[in-house]
């Protein structure tokens, strides 16, 4: 993954923000961390991020609310749905709003970095096509 990749990690519960960042500590890239919808777009606004693990089911703002608007006003960062509630319902949703992929909780460490490079892969194939 290359070093200037950055990575925000949004989920309400904190064993899995760390779990996440424990995951990409040695990737080489920037990551961050929020513990909500409205935390997201907030660090969002002061520096968007290539790829956001992005969790649906949190309090306030829910994710599909947060990746629409990440798509809406970031179009170039790529969201990775990672939830704990899978539905076709919802990862139909999901896509269609933008997701770049989306997977079901629980996820190791591997699974972490793989849709994370995945997710980089896809964005910078479609800045080279733009």
């Amino acid at each position: 993954m290359n070093d200037k990749a950055s990575i925000l990690i949004v989920d309400d519960e904190e064993v899995v923000r760390r779990s996440h960042l424990r995951s990409l500590a040695d990737t080489g890239c920037h990551t961050e961390a929020a513990e909500d919808g409205h935390k997201a777009l907030q660090v969002m606004e002061q520096h968007p991020f290539d790829v956001v693990l992005l969790d649906l089911k949190m309090p306030g703002l829910n994710g599909m609310d947060v990746l629409k608007t990440i798509k809406e006003r970031w179009p170039d960062s790529e969201v990775v749905v990672i939830t704990g509630y899978p539905s076709i319902e919802t990862a139909k949703e999901a896509v269609r709003l933008g997701a770049q992929n989306y997977i079901a909780k629980p996820v190791g460490p591997d699974e972490v970095i793989k849709a994370a490079n995945e997710a980089m892969t896809q964005k910078r194939w479609a800045l080279r096509s733009a």
